[in-house]
């Protein structure tokens, strides 16, 4: 069967529904074969995603003219494509931030004037494209919105939404439930699966407005921060590397790294201060 789709995919002057009917394969099976993501491709998204992180209210023309400007001329379509295939989102007021999923529910945002001021009152999520050495995963992690604080993590070569709830169901076995859980509207996060487990947990559902990527703004300064000070550095080779890596740098991004919103302490000390008051009173 194998030899007999090799023949179908293949060039060949007959078209492909009379090549399945000869070789008695049914026209359904013989699926499109995805390639692979160029060399170039690769490094054009490098480059994408370093410009992004540095201006990020750039659309595909100034990203043309920012790569143009680095001695590479690429087609604005080209652009755009592997913005797409990084889920990249240009922040700016626009009629949609991620789509969320056919028929799926996006609930209101909570947090607008809200004070947040204790651990396990806000946590928040997000997914981020991480670039290697050869090829790229993707990066979702939650964080106690209040001490800055990763509770958790996951890195998939897919979109999609079993990592996020392997995610959210190891921060929440390990630190308890929230009061509020924000995410954007992504199809991940508003996919049933998703909602069902923060709804079992009696937990609060909070989205971004449409356009309002600020939101979201402490997870966005996290992407800047574990990018520049360790995936850019490092050039992963492997998810197995890239995995051990992020290991390292999540435990020195919250037991070392001193925030200066903190008043230069630790996302740790800030929340286990804070959890640990909740638990005396």
């Amino acid at each position: 069967m194998s030899e007999r789709r090799e023949q179908i995919q293949s060039e060949h002057a007959l078209t492909k529904t009379r090549r399945c009917q000869l070789l008695d394969v049914a026209r359904s099976s013989a699926y499109y074969r995805p390639q692979p993501v160029s060399e170039e491709d690769l490094m054009l998204m490098r480059l994408i995603d370093e410009i992004y992180l540095q201006w990020p209210f750039y659309g595909s023309r100034r990203i043309v003219d920012a790569l143009e400007d680095r001695g590479h001329h690429v087609n604005r379509k080209r652009v755009q494509r592997l913005m797409r295939l990084m889920d990249l989102h240009v922040l700016y007021p626009r009629r949609r931030t991620s789509q969320p999923g056919k028929g799926h529910t996006i609930y209101p945002y909570l947090l607008r004037e809200l004070t947040i001021e204790r651990a396990n009152q806000v946590w928040a999520t997000d997914i981020s494209y991480i670039p290697m050495a050869k090829g790229f995963m993707y990066l979702v992690a939650i964080m106690d919105w209040h001490s800055r604080r990763v509770l958790s993590w996951r890195v998939s070569n897919t979109m999609d939404t079993g990592f996020c709830i392997e995610a959210l169901e190891e921060a929440l076995q390990r630190h308890g439930a929230p009061e509020i859980f924000n995410t954007d509207q992504g199809a991940q996060f508003t996919s049933e699966a998703f909602t069902d487990v923060l709804k079992a947990h009696h937990i609060s559902i909070s989205m971004d407005g449409k356009g309002r990527w600020v939101d979201n703004v402490f997870v966005e300064r996290l992407w800047r921060s574990v990018k520049y000070e360790d995936v850019y550095l490092r050039a992963y080779e492997t998810p197995t590397e890239l995995r051990a890596g992020l290991t390292r740098y999540f435990e020195f991004y919250n037991t070392r790294r001193r925030h200066t919103a903190l008043d230069r302490r630790t996302p740790d000390a800030v929340y286990y201060e804070q959890a640990n008051r909740q638990l005396a009173a």
